[in-house]
Order: structure tokens, then C-alpha cells, then sequence
């Protein structure tokens, strides 16, 4: 394994398993810990900014690229996340159980259309 893949396997766990953490504890109102959560959630964030940015470092490429294609997959990929989120609080928050799986699929079939999106196909 490179040294960038391993850096990037690190930041990237250790930042999902905060936000991750951070919007449970935001979203659960039993938990009481809606800001401390969201502070959470925040670090998670911006560690997982920093691992983009030292990936790109690493790889020697600009630190971000705005360009219309980053921007529109940028955007697609916040609406697919957030189809896929909505599922999944319509099955544990809301108990609504047939259509938060079948939300939760239209979000995983978005998700995976970004593989040819992002790749292309060949």
C-alpha cells in the first residue's frame, strides 16, 4: 500500500465515523445532544477537507479544481446523499418502513451512477 493511500484510508475512516457520530447524536432527540453533535459532525467535515486536500497534495495536483464538470458532480452527488439519508430516516426515525427502503434504494442507484459519471464508461 502507498504512503498516500494509507494517509488517505486514515483521515477518510477517522473523519466519516465523526460525522457519522456528530449526526446521530444531532438527529436522535432521545440523545439530548443536538450541539454537541453538530460540533462533531463539523470536525468530521473538516477532517474530511483535509484529506481531499492532502490526497491532492500528495498526488501533486492543485489543491481544488472549479470547473462547471467538479461543480455538477459536486451537486449531484449532495442529492444523491442526501435521497439515500432521507431512506434511512424514513426506516429509523420516522417508522415508515416499505417506502424509507425504497427512498434508501433510489439514493444507492444514484450513488452508483456516479461511478460512470466520475469515471466514464469505456
Amino acid at each position: 500500500m502507498k504512503k498516500k493511500d494509507f494517509v488517505t484510508l486514515i483521515l477518510s475512516v477517522v473523519g466519516g465515523l465523526l460525522f457519522a457520530l456528530g449526526m446521530c447524536m444531532a438527529l436522535v432527540p432521545e440523545m439530548g445532544t443536538i450541539t454537541q453533535g453538530v460540533v462533531l459532525g463539523v470536525i468530521g467535515l473538516v477532517v474530511l477537507l483535509a484529506m481531499v486536500l492532502v490526497r491532492r497534495k500528495m498526488d501533486g495536483k492543485p489543491a481544488i479544481v472549479f470547473n462547471g464538470r467538479a461543480i455538477g458532480i459536486t451537486l449531484y452527488s449532495i442529492f444523491s446523499t442526501a435521497v439515500f439519508g432521507a431512506g434511512m430516516c424514513m426506516v429509523l426515525v420516522a417508522s415508515q418502513m416499505v417506502w424509507g427502503i425504497v427512498v434508501g434504494v433510489v439514493g444507492i442507484v444514484l450513488l452508483l451512477c456516479l461511478i460512470p459519471i466520475c469515471k466514464g464508461l469505456k
